[in-house]
């Protein structure tokens, strides 16, 4: 059996394809891999956190990006690149123009093909992050939020499924309900048995 030559590129490299690229792609330890493409139910609900994270964080030092900025990380082995659905920078030196080094807020959007990997290794990754203050697991398939904020004991998790249940980010002065996040999603009909 043969072994596999794989080649590793440097995070340099990569930046600079990404910025020709006309497919996205993530960055894991110098190794890229191409990202798939998502439903319009996940951008309709991607759409609508980034809008109302938009109107109710202000013009502050906060500002939510939607789909096309990254996310860096840095281990003490190596480097990766993520592309989260919806991010929010509050670092006024974290004036990268591609990326942020140091979010605040990090919402993932679940697909079928992505829900192990931001249940997984982006959460393993993100929560390494030291200005990460939320991380949100959206599902596009029933109203239903995991959200993983940083306490003085490390990261509590709520589960939120009612219409009324709301994020509170009261360092970035927004609270986004469920009923606004998903205003106007249909969901797919439950297989009866």
């Amino acid at each position: 059996m043969e072994a596999e030559n794989v080649v590793l590129i440097s995070p340099e490299e990569y930046l600079e394809s990404e910025k020709e690229s006309e497919i996205k792609h993530e960055y894991l330890g110098g190794t890229v891999h191409a990202m798939s493409g998502a439903s319009k139910q996940h951008n309709r609900i991607a759409g609508s956190i980034y809008r109302l994270l938009a109107s109710k964080i202000g013009a502050g030092p906060c500002e939510p990006f939607i789909g096309d900025v990254k996310v860096h990380l840095k281990t003490a082995i190596s480097e990766f690149f993520y592309y989260p659905d919806v991010v929010v920078g509050c670092d006024p030196e974290d004036n990268n123009e591609y990326y942020l080094e140091n979010p605040a807020i990090i919402f993932e959007v679940l697909s079928p093909s992505t829900e192990n990997i931001d249940r997984r290794e982006k959460l393993l990754a993100y929560q390494s992050i030291e200005s990460l203050e939320h991380y949100v697991i959206v599902s596009q398939e029933k109203m239903e939020i995991e959200w993983l904020h940083r306490s003085g004991e490390g990261w509590k998790v709520s589960k939120l499924i009612r219409p009324a249940d709301a994020l509170e980010f009261s360092e970035q002065g927004a609270t986004l309900l469920l009923s606004e996040i998903y205003e106007g999603i249909d969901f797919p009909a439950e297989n009866e048995g």
